[in-house]
């Protein structure tokens, strides 16, 4: 499933016919109203999208041909796959995540600081943790620092400010 990525995740079922509750990972949750099909994890199914709506932060689904709840009891804890054809397009300098990580980070000095393994998300910005054998870093994603991403390179330099990366 190399070209699909993750949009969501069904935390539960909801009521008696066939609805699921998703925690939605991404930034549009109206996103999922754009959404003909979509991919199980774990599974070839693929899904047609009947019905969204919206309840307290979360996405809810209704998927065509799933009228009951021990049709979709199964899709618990699984994610929602969408083919990278299907992704939005994304402003100049920006990226998604699952391209982020991974990638090499170097400093414009040409010091490799390690491998991005995970992006935060704690308000203002995102932050790229970085780690190596020894150290992790705590990147923030700002132009100030963030210099270059070349995702056909597989690296990221940035220009450190004063104690980030001791």
């Amino acid at each position: 499933m190399k070209d699909y990525f993750q949009i969501g995740k069904i935390i539960n079922t909801h009521g008696l016919k066939g609805h699921v509750k998703v925690m939605p990972l991404t930034n549009d949750n109206k996103r999922y109203e754009e959404l003909k099909k979509v991919h199980l994890e774990g599974t070839d199914k693929e899904l047609e999208i009947e019905k969204v709506w919206y309840n307290k932060g979360f996405v809810m689904l209704k998927f065509k041909g799933y009228d009951n709840i021990d049709d979709v009891i199964s899709f618990k804890d699984k994610f929602i796959l969408i083919h990278k054809s299907d992704a939005v397009q994304l402003p100049e300098d920006s990226y998604f995540i699952h391209d982020i990580i991974g990638l090499e980070v170097y400093t414009v000095n040409d010091i490799k600081l390690g491998k991005i393994t995970n992006v935060l998300q704690p308000g203002a910005n995102d932050v790229y943790v970085v780690k190596n054998e020894k150290k992790e870093y705590l990147i923030p994603a700002v132009k100030d620092i963030v210099k270059k991403i070349d995702l056909s390179e597989k690296k990221i330099i940035i220009e450190p400010i004063e104690g980030l990366i001791e």
